[in-house]
């Protein structure tokens, strides 16, 4: 089987506005830096800033 290019922990997106966990994604193993997205938050029904947190 191949090995896959990302890791098999699967890391949260919190919101940043009303700190809510909203999306799940994979990071590669060779990122040190935190992954920060701007998405929509159903919650606050608008688009806001979404940053890595810990599980």
């Amino acid at each position: 089987m191949a090995k896959s290019k990302f890791s098999e922990n699967l890391i949260k997106l919190k919101c940043q506005e009303c700190k809510r966990f909203n999306y799940y994604t994979r990071k590669k193993k060779s990122l040190d830096r935190k992954l920060e997205f701007n998405k929509y938050c159903k919650w606050c029904k608008k688009r806001t800033i979404h940053k890595e947190a810990k599980k």
